[in-house]
């Protein structure tokens, strides 16, 4: 069902794209919650609700809901405590958000997602430049996932400069070369169009996204979907983080590096340019003799 909605999402009007949208984004909310209360959260008439289902073949959403319903899995999502307002100094509420990012993470480990991951993998480990793009609120998991390479001894060069410059990294680039691109609702308007930028240049789109149906997945050779919804004001990102992580490690292993050998350099490496914060007394040690150490201990 899922597969025939992605396939028909295009040619949809746009209520029933809202309706199709909530459907492939929340199937456990499909199988337990009725139609009208879907349609609420849908943004669309109960009617509209009725129309999906036909548009997809069937003689009515309880059809839908019931198709959902066998599919459904037994959730790793934890039960969630009820959310108060007083009288805890807001510990309910840091149960509820950590529990919330807990079951979302979990998840990618879930066969489906684990795939879309490791395709996902395949496609940036065999590019020959690899770019990572993600603005205002995904440019975090973007900077990290980057981050994370070098680490690895692997460039990817964040689409990130100032003064709105990071396309023209893309100058030359083309068949061969991949882009990582980090999308969540509501999306960047500049973050879809250095996509399709991209993607018209014959650059591989791998999108890190939370729907199916979003104008990222659209476009990418392959998509990892991720949850962002969370129990308070935000949209979160942490989900997106740990996905980026998890494509950094595929990408090392279907890199066929070796890793702790490429580690132990990069840590060498860091130490020599002294990158990193060390205690007075190590600091001042680090050129002296093993002998000199010793006295001045």
């Amino acid at each position: 069902m899922a597969g025939v909605l992605v396939d028909r999402f295009e040619r949809m009007p746009r209520q029933l794209q809202l309706a199709a949208r909530f459907v492939l984004d929340h199937p456990q909310d499909v199988a337990l919650m009725s139609m009208r209360e879907q349609a609420h959260l849908a943004g669309v008439s109960h009617t509209t609700m009725m129309r999906l289902a036909r548009w997809v073949g069937l003689d009515g959403y309880e059809d839908m809901r019931s198709l959902y319903a066998k599919a459904i899995r037994t959730s790793a999502e934890p039960a969630l405590p009820g959310r108060r307002e007083d009288g805890d100094g807001g510990c309910s509420m840091v149960g509820v958000v950590a529990a919330t990012l807990t079951a979302q993470i979990a998840r990618l480990g879930e066969v489906e997602n684990a795939m879309q991951l490791m395709a996902a993998a395949s496609v940036l480990a065999a590019s020959r430049n690899l770019f990572s793009l993600g603005l205002r609120g995904e440019y975090p998991v973007a900077q990290h996932f980057a981050y994370t390479l070098s680490r690895l001894g692997r460039q990817a060069v964040v689409l990130d400069a100032a003064g709105g410059l990071g396309i023209d990294a893309l100058r030359g680039a083309g068949k061969g070369d991949a882009v990582l691109a980090v999308g969540i609702e509501p999306y960047c308007r500049a973050t879809i169009e250095t996509v399709r930028h991209a993607a018209r240049q014959g650059i591989a789109v791998v999108a890190i996204t939370d729907s199916r149906v979003s104008p990222l997945a659209s476009t990418a050779k392959e998509s990892v979907i991720v949850t962002s919804s969370s129990q308070s004001f935000f949209k979160s990102i942490a989900p997106a983080v740990a996905a980026s992580e998890i494509l950094a490690a595929l990408i090392a292993v279907k890199s066929g590096m070796n890793v702790d050998e490429v580690v132990k350099d990069t840590e060498r490496q860091l130490a020599e340019l002294d990158v990193f914060w060390k205690p007075t007394r190590q600091r001042a040690g680090a050129g002296e003799s093993p002998a000199k150490r010793l006295e001045s201990g």
